[in-house]
């Protein structure tokens, strides 16, 4: 299948400047594409997965992606898709967010591929030399004010206010198209649907700026859907926070257990998206979904895929780990970098490593409301050490109960689970 026709059978397409064009300009050539990074923060999160994967799909149909590190533009703020103005970082900032992005985006890419491995470019390598009387001479003069202020991303922001920074920001990701096209041939520029502006802006660029070489420059834009949830919720926030793809600001159980928890109407959208499912594995997903919704077995493949892709097999086995032992009771058996990642959000206290009784570690922990209450929820059964129902009224807790020294799971009824830390 022609990749843009596996492109649409996924719904990945939300624009394309010259289907036809575009279709042909594959067929006939190993094309170098691109798309765009911007460093916002020390990570990307799972919306940067699209484009992503995006990418790897152009590199596995025998293509040339190269992923282009925002170091320049990351320093000036894109418009695009935001009703205010962006806080500017500073310089060390920035440098120090596109190390991270570089590590991320050289992970999921495998740029150490030995055959067609992706190229990762950093604009700030250029755009840091340029004037100011270059940038005016020899590309504000093919802007027309007119033009930009037509364009969505600028439109958009005239009643709230832009600055001339943000409104420059179309003619800066112009100048990488350009700069891509000029040093690697690169003839595609890819990116979400809010990129359409600045890419268009980008191949005029191009063609105003060889209009006098005879061959026709040949240059194509494609963008991909804005992706929602089906209760019309922005995919990748949960409770107003990004779904990271850092470890550290979301551990990999966290981000499993996102995915698991796709809803039905969801997921096999989801499957096309995030994964090289083949056609007969999606259907027989479909029919999974379709019959037998209970086992959520589309769920865990879509888990399974993308948090391998993102971390690894071994982040996957200690997602299901954890939540087996979630499920099971049985959480003896966690390691301590498991109970932190499984238990991070419960409530947790500081204790120290001496001997307490339970009673009034239940009360200290708060766990408890009292010392009567305390004796109630042991004497009624309710209390779980670790996993194990304890019923002595003069049971201590002690080294023996300290999971690798470090800490107590303490869970009263049924789902409240308590974390106790020891310094």
């Amino acid at each position: 299948m022609h990749i843009l026709d596996d492109l649409e059978k996924r719904g990945l397409i939300n624009q394309v400047t010259d289907r036809e064009g575009l279709e042909k300009h594959l067929t006939e050539n190993e094309v170098t594409l691109y798309c765009g990074f911007d460093p916002t923060a020390d990570s990307l999160h799972i919306g940067h997965l699209v484009p992503l994967m995006m990418l790897k799909r152009f590199q596995k149909a025998g293509h040339k992606p190269i992923a282009l590190v925002g170091g320049g533009t990351g320093m000036i703020g894109d418009p695009s898709g935001r009703s205010t103005e962006r806080s500017l970082n500073t310089e060390e900032v920035v440098h120090g967010f596109t190390d991270s992005l570089r590590g991320q985006i050289s992970k999921i890419l495998e740029v150490d591929k030995d055959e067609n491995p992706v190229v990762i470019r950093n604009n700030y390598d250029w755009l840091s030399k340029m004037t100011i009387i270059d940038f005016l001479r020899d590309t504000g003069k093919h802007f027309g004010v007119n033009y930009m202020l037509a364009k969505e991303s600028v439109s958009a922001r005239i009643e709230q206010g832009i600055s001339f920074t943000e409104f420059s920001y179309m003619i800066l990701q112009s100048l990488d198209f350009q700069k891509l096209n000029a040093e690697e041939n690169c003839t595609l520029q890819i990116g979400g649907s809010d990129q359409w502006g600045n890419i268009t802006a980008g191949m005029e660029l191009i063609r105003r700026g060889r209009e006098n070489e005879e061959e026709e420059v040949k240059v194509f834009g494609l963008t991909v859907p804005l992706i929602t949830k089906a209760d019309g919720t922005k995919f990748g926030k949960s409770a107003g926070n990004a779904v990271w793809l850092d470890a550290d600001k979301t551990s990999p159980y966290e981000f499993y257990q996102f995915w698991i928890n796709t809803d039905d109407r969801d997921v096999m959208r989801f499957l096309r998206y995030f994964t090289f499912l083949s056609d007969e594995e999606l259907l027989e997903l479909e029919k999974e979904v379709e019959h037998h919704p209970e086992k959520r077995a589309a769920q865990t493949r879509l888990a399974e895929e993308v948090t391998r892709m993102v971390h690894s097999q071994e982040a996957v086995e200690q997602a299901q780990k954890i939540s087996a032992s979630l499920f099971s009771g049985d959480l003896k058996s966690l390691s301590a970098s498991e109970i932190e990642q499984g238990f991070k959000d419960v409530p947790s206290f500081q204790a120290d490593k001496e001997e307490i009784g339970l009673v009034d570690l239940l009360v200290n922990a708060k766990i408890s409301s009292s010392k009567r209450q305390a004796r109630e929820d042991i004497t009624n059964g309710a209390v779980y050490i670790n996993g194990e129902r304890q019923q002595d009224l003069s049971y201590v807790v002690s080294e023996e109960d300290r999971i690798e020294g470090k800490f107590t799971i303490i869970r009263r009824g049924k789902k409240k689970y308590f974390l106790i830390r020891y310094q």
